[in-house]
């Protein structure tokens, strides 16, 4: 099977808890530097990782508790097949 890239772009709401949350977290990798979570994030601000967190746990399902939740959160998501 061979791998394909798509470039997709979301556009997501979120709510002053689930930035404080997401803040706390990146926070909290800090003080362990070796994690995987450091991949590929090298010379990214706060806020850039923070967003990037809470973009995760939307796409990712954390914050859908139903089917629909999802769609509460993401606004719009344009996408391309050329990278």
């Amino acid at each position: 099977m061979e791998t394909q890239k798509v470039r997709t772009c979301f556009t997501i709401t979120f709510t002053d808890d689930q930035y404080n949350h997401a803040k706390s977290y990146v926070e909290d990798m800090k003080r362990h530097p070796q994690r995987v979570f450091w991949q590929g994030k090298e010379g990214k601000s706060l806020e850039e990782l923070v967003v990037e967190q809470i973009a995760h746990r939307i796409l990712s399902g954390f914050y859908n508790n139903d089917p629909y939740r999802a769609g509460k959160h993401i606004v719009r998501m344009d996408s391309m097949t050329t990278t």
